[in-house]
């Protein structure tokens, strides 16, 4: 089935304008959504909105937004005075500044678009796509939509283009608020832990063999309780918040790792004779 457009933009590069389509590059699957039932009857229950000062139920016609100046105080806004506040949704994706991937923090990532190519578009958009890779760069630009106006950067990825959009640095906590201990690391310590990291190292990142297993359990909870069983809480242990021996817990660690390699250095063995009769049979 292919995909749905979300709008449609504009990517203003120099005095170049790319049409193109924006597209949600994810769709998120883990949470599962609850209605809140009367235990009664079975109903849905309705939410109402109730002045917080009357106790009374508030009509939605009757309710306007305000902004909180002072404490308790507010300033009322007509729905056409929102709309003039908001940022003009342009649509255009201005770029500003190119520059390395490398120089823009992981942190800043907010979400991910793919960019598909809009009529009339192609050609621009392909060598916007290739001067990108070309250079090794990245596009940093502002793009406004949904009356607020965005940070964005724009990238190639495999034959196309996606816009990241990106949080602006006042949004961001300073990781300097986190509080972290000091603490020394002994070196027999890190060649353990260095050992640990070799030995579950993977040459490529394979995000098939990973899935979410706690909605799966969820649903299936879900499906029994649909055909009518009873489900219950699992008892399970409470973990334990105690200090252990570093030096131990990698010894056990890479112990526990050696006890799978020879399952796996077996499956190679068996692997290589099939491959010899393969090649024998074929002569």
């Amino acid at each position: 089935m292919p995909a749905r457009a979300l709008s449609a933009a504009t990517i203003s590069f120099g005095l170049v304008s790319i049409p193109v389509k924006l597209y949600s590059a994810a769709e998120s699957k883990s949470a599962l959504a609850f209605n809140q039932i009367h235990k009664k009857d079975g109903a849905r229950v309705k939410q109402q909105l109730i002045s917080s000062r009357t106790g009374e139920v508030v009509p939605r016609e009757e309710i306007v937004k305000g902004y909180e100046f002072a404490k308790d105080q507010y300033v009322l806004f007509e729905p056409e005075e929102l709309k003039a506040l908001e940022a003009a949704a342009t649509h255009t994706i201005d770029i500003v500044e190119f520059l390395k991937a490398e120089q823009i923090e992981r942190r800043y990532l907010d979400k991910v678009y793919y960019l598909g190519t809009e009529k009339g578009g192609a050609r621009a958009y392909k060598l916007l796509a290739q001067v990108l890779v070309d250079t090794g760069r990245v596009a940093l630009g502002k793009y406004a939509a949904r009356g607020k106006q965005y940070l964005v950067m724009v990238r190639p990825m495999d034959n196309g283009l996606v816009m990241e959009q990106l949080h602006y640095p006042d949004e961001l906590r300073a990781f300097g608020e986190v509080p972290i201990e000091d603490a020394a690391v002994k070196p027999a310590e890190l060649k353990l832990a260095t050992q640990l990291v070799e030995q579950a190292a993977s040459d490529a990142f394979n995000p098939e063999s990973y899935k979410d297993e706690v909605r799966e359990r969820m649903l299936a909870l879900i499906q029994r309780k649909v055909e009518g069983e009873d489900i219950t809480l699992a008892p399970t242990a409470e973990p334990e918040h105690k200090i252990i021996d570093i030096m131990e817990a990698l010894k056990a660690s890479l112990a526990a790792g050696n006890s799978r390699k020879p399952a796996q250095a077996a499956e190679k063995k068996t692997a290589k004779p099939k491959a010899a009769a393969k090649k024998h049979a074929t002569k």
